[in-house]
């Protein structure tokens, strides 16, 4: 770098070597003085050239910088360039699947004709042998007869070309499509483009999002250039995915003879021969997994990306025929947040279908219920008590809460109180059940309709109104009010919102900590402040004489 004041490799060299070290950065706008080699932000400091007439001193690093440049490109001696990472897309394929190019070569010849928009699309040959030539010419060189043609501009022989463009060019703009998917005159409506771009939200993995989103973007730019649309940018709100890996696979290590060694040996245990163990041969204690008939025996723990050669892919149709598509619907979204990298095990599906079998028992009833209403629901018309619309509408909230934020799994965690205190209800009033269904019904939309049908509705759940907290059922009733003794806290006790004085003196009374101070004293005063405080004022002991 040759900076020995702003390198450490640098500096280290001068130090040794005895070489000047000139400070030409300074963490301080006034200041000189510091401890190098300094390699932060700063200002310029011994920068100034008299015969050029260049002085930066005093200007940031970015001021100083593009002042440089200004002065390099003013006085002939360089020009600005902006680099960029980014590399140029090799567009051509050499396959026979692909958007063939709408372009002719006239006769033999390299010079290339662009086809009238007439003639477009250009549509691929059948072929019945598409494998590769072998010779390096793409298969489409072996549809001799689409291949050669005329060119409808000057009526002169012509050949097309054979390479295809890769998948990119179809796939990058499809969402402007669905915008406008029956539309023959033009890609896209500009009324429509406008009314319903750009996407809102897109989700894809984040291999996903390197590739076909940055081409999406790219092409989305071109669009906007040629006046196709209205925005420069195609979407909103990028979220990738998490992974789902595997179920967690179990390894056991043997030396030479053929022993078991643990896997926390000082030997390694990747140079020795492994096997895998099943799950039920395992157990846990703290962070390690131990081999159930040897807890000496310490193994390995590990998930696997997903894939045929590992054996470790799951079949949704399987789980779906055991558990039903709603609870691996919910389980997945129960793992963990979207975003994050989650591991897979089947059992944990069972703790969500137990979840599900609960709401449908809660609402419908047990299989011989006798106390079914006119709709097949144990729900009624009940007036629905405080308690139960302040357990509704602080579900309503962390699910909507975390619908938003995409983390599924707390949303879930939500509506599983709900449900868990639901069934300490004597009555189930329909106007606090319907919203919970409603808020079930994006994570488990199947048995939400059956159980919005059995509530007595005709049409589907998807046209009503997402339930909206209200705010006057999110106050908590409890709060904790501190205790004070002349002045003193000596405790905090739980009292209702509205709790009044006599009321918050007799639990204070009550309470073990404070009833010790109070014991055989005489009460002068009392100082409540509603929801924030209650003082205790004693009468002052006089010392005998």
């Amino acid at each position: 770098m040759a900076v020995p004041a702003h390198d450490p490799r640098d500096h280290e060299f001068a130090l040794k070597y005895d070489i000047s070290i000139t400070k030409v950065v300074s963490p301080f706008e006034k200041s000189y003085v510091f401890e190098g080699p300094y390699t932060g932000d700063g200002f310029a400091i011994n920068s100034s050239n008299q015969l050029s007439g260049l002085d930066i001193n005093g200007l940031s690093c970015k001021e100083a910088a593009s002042k440089v440049i200004i002065w390099l490109e003013s006085s002939g001696h360089g020009k600005k360039k902006v680099n960029y990472k980014l590399r140029d897309w090799l567009f051509a394929r050499q396959r026979y699947w692909g958007e063939p190019f709408p372009v002719v070569y006239l006769g033999d010849t390299d010079e290339i004709v662009p086809l009238p928009e007439n003639e477009l699309p250009v549509i691929l040959p059948e072929l019945d042998d598409f494998t590769p030539t072998g010779t390096g010419e793409p298969p489409l060189t072996k549809a001799t007869s689409w291949v050669r043609t005329i060119d409808p501009i000057s009526h002169k022989p012509a050949r097309r070309e054979t390479n295809t463009m890769p998948q990119w060019a179809g796939s990058c703009w499809y969402y402007l499509r669905f915008m406008d998917p029956n539309n023959s005159t033009a890609l896209v409506d500009k009324s429509k483009e406008r009314y319903w771009g750009p996407v809102d939200i897109y989700v894809g993995g984040a291999e996903h999002s390197v590739l076909h989103l940055l081409y999406a973007r790219f092409w989305h730019k071109v669009l906007y250039d040629i006046d196709v649309v209205s925005t420069k940018e195609p979407f909103h709100c990028l979220i990738n995915q998490g992974l789902i890996l595997g179920e967690i696979e179990y390894t056991a290590y043997k030396d030479k003879d053929g022993r078991l060694i643990s896997a926390d040996c000082d030997c390694n245990p990747g140079d020795h021969m492994h096997e895998k163990i099943s799950t039920e041969k395992v157990i846990k204690v703290g962070d390690y997994h131990l081999l159930k008939d040897n807890p000496n025996i310490r193994l390995t723990a590990r998930a696997y990306k997903m894939s045929k050669s590992r054996g470790n892919v799951v079949n949704p149709d399987d789980v779906i025929s055991e558990y039903g598509a709603d609870s691996l619907r919910l389980y997945e979204m129960f793992m963990g947040p979207l975003r994050d990298l989650k591991t897979w095990s089947t059992s944990g599906i069972e703790g969500v279908h137990r979840f599900l079998a609960r709401t449908w028992r809660l609402i419908v009833g047990a299989p011989l219920s006798t106390g079914l209403y006119k709709n097949g629901t144990v729900v009624t018309e009940d007036e629905p008590t405080v308690a139960q619309l302040q357990s509704l509408h602080r579900c309503i909230v962390k699910v909507s809460e975390e619908i938003q934020e995409t983390r599924f799994n707390t949303g879930i965690s939500a509506m599983m109180e709900f449900i868990n205190a639901a069934f300490k209800w004597e009555r189930l009033p329909k106007s606090v059940i319907e919203p919970f269904v409603l808020l079930l019904s994006p994570y488990a939309p199947h048995m939400a309709e059956e159980l919005w049908s059995r509530l007595g509705h005709f049409d589907s759940l998807a046209y009503e109104q997402f339930p909206e907290p209200q705010s006057e059922y999110l106050r908590e009733s409890k709060i904790v009010l501190p205790v004070q003794i002349n002045g003193r806290t000596r405790a905090t006790i739980m009292v209702d919102e509205e709790c009044s004085e006599a009321e918050a003196f007799g639990l204070a009374s009550a309470n073990e900590k404070l009833s010790k101070h109070l014991f055989g004293k005489t009460i002068k005063k009392l100082i409540y402040v509603p929801r924030r405080i209650l003082n205790v004022i004693l009468e002052t002991q006089k010392a005998s004489s």
